[in-house]
């Protein structure tokens, strides 16, 4: 999706001291050379034009760059912390912040290499950078169902606004052997949209409607005590994997987390009020 229109700067929803902080870090992360990508609601505003304020600047890097982006930060007098090694870190600069993302917080989209192929360009508060795809922000929001966030509608939106520039090949092999995902997604942008769902290409819906055909007709391949929702939330189906036997779907091949990951992803939690 390279020729998408990019939004102006933001500038306008962004506090001048914050501005500062993240222009001045844009330029330092460029400047050492560390490899990065915009995303978060800098990225949707980019390919959508859906402008929105933001309490933070979310950049997409490999795992491996982290340590050279806490020595950058830590020389500029900022407070770099690894908030959860396997998929988020931050830098702190007063109580404003930058999320350093490698990897989705279900542990099912690492950042690899195939996300810097392609990117679109921008100018960010100022400095020239490059932006997400839009067929890795699709893949990362399809997976937020939480209790307390969805993100069903960024990805709506994203499809909305550039179908024809998505680059459809990348995408359904993005989701690999979580192309249910995908296809739940593309189904209610047809009942969002109904005028505009022959925009999903129709070898896509045909490819993923097969599987769906084949798949039911077999039996299951997976062990039936399996469950996959803890992908899509952290929190709703815990009472499956800690009350009624099944395996957590983030301890499987699928994802790259460990138990002391669920654990301390569990633990962060937000407490809800009673009767929500």
């Amino acid at each position: 999706m390279t020729n998408a229109v990019l939004a102006p700067s933001l500038e306008e929803e962004v506090a001048p001291d914050t501005a500062g902080f993240y222009r001045e870090a844009l330029q330092a992360l460029t400047d050492a050379g560390v490899a990065f990508l915009v995303g978060g609601a800098f990225a949707q505003a980019c390919f959508t034009g859906i402008r929105r304020s933001t309490k933070d600047l979310d950049l997409f890097i490999r795992r491996e760059d982290w340590d050279r982006v806490a020595a950058l930060a830590t020389q500029r007098g900022w407070r770099p912390v690894l908030s959860y090694p396997h998929w988020l870190a931050k830098v702190w600069h007063g109580t404003d912040f930058i999320d350093l993302i490698f990897n989705s917080g279900n542990g099912v989209s690492p950042v690899n290499e195939a996300w810097f192929e392609d990117n679109a360009q921008a100018d960010v508060l100022g400095v020239p950078v490059r932006i997400a795809n839009a067929e890795d922000a699709l893949l990362t929001k399809a997976f937020i169902m939480e209790r307390e966030r969805y993100d069903g509608a960024d990805v709506a939106h994203l499809i909305q606004a550039g179908a024809e520039r998505l680059r459809w090949p990348q995408l359904v092999a993005r989701f690999g052997a979580n192309w249910r995902v995908l296809l739940g997604h593309l189904v209610l942008f047809g009942y969002i949209y109904p005028g505009e769902r022959q925009r999903v290409p129709a070898w896509v819906m045909d490819e993923l409607l097969r599987r769906l055909a084949e798949e039911t007709r077999q039996p299951p391949a997976a062990d039936p005590h399996l469950c996959a929702g803890t992908l899509l939330s952290r929190e709703q189906y815990l009472f499956d994997v800690e009350q009624l036997g099944y395996v957590d779907g983030r301890l499987t091949p699928a994802s790259t987390m460990t138990p002391e990951d669920v654990a301390t992803w569990t633990q962060a939690i937000p407490p809800h009020e009673e009767g929500g």
